[in-house]
């Protein structure tokens, strides 16, 4: 195999570097040395100029080694010069390919040179070997792969692209005739039923449609059970109806607006958004499970969404292994492949040990145009896929007006992605028929472009052609065809007359505020507790724990008996006691494993070996997996991946802890889109549970909150828990709940940073193995009958509250926690309050400034309790979280306390 050595090479350092090696072979370096002993020579062609046997050997291995570089230049290059563009017609030869650069002759054309690679080791005239290096390199397909560092990748695909690839049968011709046939009917017919509404058409781009279906119909043959696939709009109907099977009924009725306002696909959302599920049957009667993931208008929001319903398939279908029979296939935009920065973030998570499928197939459905945005102000980049290099995918650029070709990188895509386990992109360059939406008129922006565009016929229409011109098909075959997918659809929309059927949306039964709920129980027995504690301490024969992390897990194995039983000590016997009861636990998040604050300590390294050993693990007994892992640096792409996991696995506890609270702002579009609003949307339930350290302890104003205000503002209808725990049993109870409801919603936990290590902040072994979830603690310690002021608060804030009480001994003052903010526990609150005395002051006290925290959802809710006014004692209203001075913090904070007392 020629191994790349003339890369960017000039003829003066080959000669150069051959007169070394034939003065003294040891003075160059030995891979020169092998490239010259092995490059091949050939014989002197006669001149009629006399030459001498080393003059002769000289040229010929001199040559040999430019012809080496030659062909290293059309693997490197050969993609800037290829047919890729419909509208614009082949490039023009790149200087850097043309023989002449690399010291070559036209009267070389005729030598002979040994070449490695052109599917074996072979002799051929340099004139072939043009002809394999622009067939193979410089037609419709460009590939990109010489970035790519491992050797044996290269080879691969080098091989595949260098050999020849037999012309495809009269069925799969037919096959692909069908396909676009389908693709373009079913376009033209919405657009000639619903002119003006949008639908984001395949127009220009129906060979999206072959690709899909080549790549499924490979899969079939590779015994794949199913594939999901994340895309946004653009295609989005055609590839439901066409790929997955979604009735043209079913569409057509949405189109109409006459869909039970209660279906599941009806009630919150527009169409091109939707999801579905249903099987693709190949031509030849070969089926695989098939569905598109849900999605807003947050384009690439969808892909990691995606990838961790794939990994979820996955793990549940395997026990944690990586699976070959769900396949991932991500479709996009070219603008948004390029400009969106969660392509590039779910990119980077593809050979992850806790994010990777087993490599990922991406079509970018390539417009060469954004909304009105040209490429030349979309990117910096020569390509809109160039950001797939970073992860070295091989890149495939594709004329989309080539079907066959198209069909092609598709099976290799999908043999790559089978070979190697890594993601692949494929760059389908083709042309979108109308603007961003067909209500939007393009050539407003885009003039000369539309022009073209209007004069290219569809590419089925230059398909047919080519078939009937070359003889492989005849035109009335290819009329009857298209004629007869038209009259499917005429009966599919004749359908659309007669009244969509009623289905229950199974959001349609929502949970008041004040609807009291059957509890799950969550306690304990005493054994189990002491099983799982015991856990953290029982370390593999010859492990040596970190002299740091040893007597946090001696003094963890102590708990029970000491009766302080501490925040990550609560966590570990939540989790330990859920995997023994067979729910499984998927954790992740910056740090998590050890824990940022090094409070956790999931995962234990070796101080010595550097090996690692999860106690939960290792429970000694039949236990559900538990799967901790530590993220990249990423919110957004990261907390998308473990919505997307909870969706395809709803018996898992699914876990995602932010480094601190403050950072979920980076995955506000996922808080918004998904976690808050998909079951009202697409009737998608979640479990995830996010875990968001909160508390304002003087750490400036990133590290202190979650913003409880902004998960609020999004809560109605039972859509998730927002939560603020104080006591760590009640943070047991609460993950417990959470694992064990089959009312399956988010939820989101505040969780606490000083109260970590609070001796304040601890609970009683009693407390695990008896009662449940408290969403109001009651405060036990004063006497109701002499309370003249009672303070609601949630979060730290209570221990500094109550500190304060006992040093100034305010015993007329009742501290009442609220746990649970929503739900708001309105029953709950109401029997606490009404254990004191009439006409008693309530004030809600928070640390967070008054426009932050949770006083602006609460103040209604709770002045719905009583008829008496109810104040707010806080910081006053700031537009950061906190201030940066940890004395200013603490002056602050000694003055919040004292003002909820007067």
């Amino acid at each position: 195999m020629l191994h790349g050595l003339a890369f960017g090479l000039n003829e003066w350092l080959v000669d150069e570097q051959y007169e070394r090696y034939l003065n003294n072979p040891d003075s160059v370096d030995e891979a020169w040395r092998q490239f010259f002993t092995s490059s091949a020579t050939v014989p002197a062609q006669s001149t009629g100029t006399t030459v001498t046997a080393h003059e002769d050997a000289e040229e010929a291995a001199v040559k040999a080694v430019r012809v080496a570089a030659l062909i290293h230049a059309y693997r490197v290059r050969g993609h800037l010069v290829a047919d890729t563009d419909p509208l614009t017609g082949p490039t023009a030869t790149h200087p850097e390919l043309d023989i002449t650069a690399f010291g070559l002759r036209e009267a070389d054309l005729e030598r002979e040179f040994v070449v490695d690679g052109f599917a074996g080791r072979v002799t051929m005239k340099l004139r072939d070997v043009l002809h394999v290096l622009r067939e193979s390199y410089c037609r419709t397909v460009g590939t990109e792969y010489m970035h790519i560092q491992s050797f044996g990748e290269r080879c691969w695909i080098q091989q595949r692209i260098e050999s020849p690839e037999s012309r495809r049968d009269r069925a799969e011709q037919l096959q692909i005739l069908y396909r676009l046939g389908a693709a373009e009917a079913f376009e033209t017919f919405l657009q000639t039923k619903y002119v003006g509404q949008k639908r984001y058409s395949l127009e220009g781009a129906e060979s999206a449609i072959v690709l899909l279906d080549a790549l499924l119909l490979r899969s079939i043959g590779q015994g794949m059970k199913e594939a999901v696939i994340g895309m946004a709009h653009r295609g989005r109907l055609n590839v439901l109806a066409n790929i997955v099977g979604k009735s043209y009924t079913d569409i057509f009725h949405e189109f109409e607006d006459v869909v039970d306002v209660r279906s599941v696909q009806g009630s919150g959302d527009v169409k091109y958004h939707l999801g579905a599920e249903g099987t693709y049957r190949a031509l030849n009667g070969g089926t695989i499970s098939v569905s598109v993931v849900a999605n807003p208008s947050h384009l690439e929001i969808v892909g990691p969404v995606a990838q961790g319903v794939v990994r979820g398939k996955q793990d549940k279908a395997t026990d944690g292994d990586e699976a070959a029979d769900v396949l991932a296939i991500a479709i996009h935009g070219d603008a948004a492949f390029a400009g969106q920065g969660v392509v590039s973030e779910t990119l980077n998570m593809s050979q992850l040990p806790g994010y990777r499928t087993g490599g990922t197939v991406h079509l970018v459905i390539n417009n060469q145009l954004g909304f009105t945005t040209s490429a030349a102000n979309a990117r910096s980049s020569a390509y809109a896929t160039d950001v797939a290099r970073a992860v070295q995918a091989p890149i495939l650029h594709v004329n989309g007006d080539d079907p066959e070709a198209v069909a092609r990188v598709a099976r290799l895509a999908f043999d790559y992605r089978q070979a190697f386990h890594k993601d692949v992109v494929v760059d389908l360059i083709c042309y979108r028929r109308h603007g961003h939406s067909e209500v939007d008129d393009p050539s407003i922006t885009q003039p000369a472009m539309y022009d073209r565009i209007d004069a290219t016929p569809s590419v089925r229409t230059l398909y047919a052609e080519s078939l009937v011109r070359r003889g492989d098909i005849d035109e009335r075959q290819v009329k009857g065809a298209l004629q007869d997918f038209r009259g499917h659809l005429e009966r599919a929309f004749a359908e659309t007359r007669t009244p969509a059927p009623a289905s229950v949306h199974p959001v349609d039964h929502q949970v008041a505020e004040d609807e009291v709920v059957p509890e799950v129980v969550t306690a304990i027995t005493e054994a189990t507790a002491r099983y799982v504690i015991a856990s953290q301490t029982a370390l593999p024969q010859g492990f040596t724990a970190h002299p740091r992390v040893l007597p946090q897990l001696q003094r963890r194995a102590a708990m029970p008996d000491a009766g302080t039983i501490d925040w990550a000590a609560a966590e570990t016997l939540a989790i330990g006691s859920l995997l023994l009861d067979g729910v499984p636990v998927r954790l992740t998040g910056q740090d998590s494993r050890r824990g940022t604050f090094g409070q956790r300590h999931a995962v234990l390294t070796d101080r010595r070996t550097g090996t690692e050993h999860t106690p939960l693990r290792s429970l000694g007994r039949q236990t559900a997996d538990f799967t901790p892992y530590d993220s990249m640096l990423s919110e957004l792409a990261a907390l998308a991946f473990e919505y997307g996991y909870s969706l395809a696995r709803p018996e898992a506890l699914v876990l995602w802890e932010a480094q601190f609270g403050d950072f979920a702002d980076g995955a506000q579009t996922v808080v918004d889109e998904y976690i808050s609003s998909a079951e009202q949307k697409w009737g998608q339930r979640s479990g995830v549970t996010l875990l968001l350290p909160h508390g304002l302890e003087g750490q400036g104003p990133d590290h202190s909150s979650g913003r409880i205000e902004r998960f609020l503002q999004l809560c109605a209808q039972d859509n998730m828990t927002v939560a603020v725990p104080t006591l760590p049993s009640n943070y047991f109870h609460l993950l417990r709940q959470q694992a064990l409801d089959e009312r399956r919603r988010p939820l989101i936990v505040f969780t606490p940073k000083s109260m970590l290590r609070s001796k304040a902040a601890t609970s009683t072994l009693a407390e695990f193995t008896t009662g449940s979830f408290r969403a109001v603690v009651p405060d036990e310690t004063v006497d109701a009958a002499g309370v003249r002021r009672v303070l609601v608060c949630s979060g730290k804030v209570f221990y500094d509250l109550d500190a304060h009480r006992r040093t100034s001994g305010q015993a007329d003052t009742a501290v009442v926690r609220l746990e649970r903010l929503h739900p708001f526990p309105a029953e709950e609150l109401r029997t606490e309050l009404s254990r004191f005395p009439a006409g008693v002051e309530v004030r809600w006290v928070q640390e967070e400034p008054e426009n932050q925290g949770a006083w602006s959802f609460l103040s209604p809710r709770v002045h719905r309790l009583t008829d008496r006014p109810v104040g707010c004692v806080s910081r006053p209203e700031a537009p950061a979280p906190a201030v940066g001075s940890a004395r200013r913090h603490a002056d602050e904070q000694r003055d919040l306390v004292v003002s909820a007392f007067r």
